[in-house]
């Protein structure tokens, strides 16, 4: 080891020998070039910490600058002689950590796949390799910051909902990486970014757009353009409010049709019961039972549901002249034909599986109409005594 002033005509000068050797700057102590011999010079500093030296590199001259190499070596060393900072173990950790990919990987085995329905399951794996593992690849977890994540999000500003998921996934990711002490507490990079604006819709049928829909339906039933299975799907959708997977994988071992009820085993909400009304309890009595199957809406091959409901009701939709309505809208309208009928939030959300009254709040303005008619019954004869 030798010394002098590390500049950039005196770190030019040195060669390659045998074997590594580092020269140390006489104005900076403990920073200094290790010389390889292939020729090729590295920045780094030198201290003890707990009785020990330690060595942290800074960068390969060349790229880096000795003017650049100085101002780091200053910032790092500064830190150690205040006593809070340790270069070396701040670098040993950032070794220690998991790549982005591997975090990703152990929170789809350890979590995902352990703790979240398969439809779950479906939407983070989705978010993970679709979005979050191309973007951040084998960066190391630690290194994450509240900057990158807002890049990710604000890359997706095209697909909002979609940004605003992903981010979701990924805070959770973090959140388990504190856990799991591959990131510091506390740390989650994603707690400052703020999500895109939703527009949360809420469409419901119409009399005349029912009346239309139920044409239809009997229409395609009869001419066989669309199985028996599928018209009976849409119809229990309407009559029940449930939700399509709950009605989609329905089987016949949950319905109980002397107790007007549907004992579903699972559901987005965990197990419930669905309490049936007579129209409902009138389309399960025609549905066709294929032996050898469980389930109430049969698919194509045996022993299976049917799998694709979206084809069907595009084709039935237009046929209605309702193009803009999905599948879910059905429990919507559900919904508001509770309120028409005078039933408060808290008997649709029990209707409907809701576990939040905040989730069934979103209908609130519907119950609204009764109260409309009764303005303008008010105000009609009022308005005639006034002449």
């Amino acid at each position: 080891m030798s010394k002098e002033k590390l500049t950039k005509r005196t770190v030019d000068k040195l060669t390659g020998r045998d074997k590594d050797y580092i020269v140390f700057d006489n104005d900076l102590p403990g920073f200094g070039v290790r010389v390889m011999p292939s020729g090729h010079r590295y920045f780094l500093i030198q201290y003890r910490r707990h009785g020990r030296t330690r060595r942290v590199m800074i960068g390969q001259f060349g790229p880096i600058t000795a003017d650049e190499a100085r101002r780091e070596a200053l910032r790092m060393l500064g830190s150690v002689r205040g006593g809070d900072g340790d270069p070396a173990a701040a670098r040993d950790r950032e070794r220690q950590s998991l790549t982005m990919v591997a975090l990703g990987e152990r929170f789809l085995k350890e979590h995902v796949a352990v703790r979240c329905k398969p439809s779950t399951q479906y939407e983070y794996k989705r978010s993970v390799e679709l979005f979050i593992n191309p973007f951040f690849g084998k960066q190391r977890v630690r290194s994450v910051t509240t900057a990158d994540v807002a890049e990710l999000h604000g890359g997706m500003s095209h697909i909002p909902y979609q940004a605003n998921r992903t981010v979701g996934v990924l805070s959770k990711m973090m959140n388990l990486a504190e856990v799991w002490g591959v990131r510091d507490k506390h740390s989650n990079p994603c707690d400052d970014v703020a999500h895109f604006p939703e527009r949360k819709r809420t469409r419901f049928l119409s009399g005349n757009e029912l009346a239309r829909l139920g044409k239809v339906l009997i229409q395609v039933e009869q001419d066989g353009s669309e199985s028996a299975h599928a018209v009976a799907a849409f119809r229990l959708l309407l009559l029940t409010g449930c939700r399509l997977s709950e009605i989609q994988k329905l089987k016949w071992a949950w319905v109980d049709l002397d107790e007007m009820e549907i004992r579903l085993p699972d559901s987005k909400t965990g197990a419930k019961s669905v309490y049936l009304g007579e129209a409902a309890i009138d389309v399960f009595k025609k549905v066709p039972k294929a032996a050898g199957n469980p389930f109430v809406i049969v698919g194509k091959r045996p022993g299976a549901y049917l799998t694709d409901m979206q084809r069907p009701w595009r084709r039935i939709r237009k046929l209605a002249e309702l193009e803009d309505v999905r599948i879910h809208d059905l429990r919507h309208t559900f919904a508001s034909g509770g309120l028409v009928v005078g039933e408060g939030l808290s008997m649709i959300g029990k209707l409907l599986g809701h576990t939040q009254i905040q989730t069934t709040a979103r209908y609130a303005h519907l119950a609204n109409d009764p109260i409309k008619a009764a303005a303008t019954k008010i105000a009609s004869r009022l308005a005639e005594a006034l002449g």
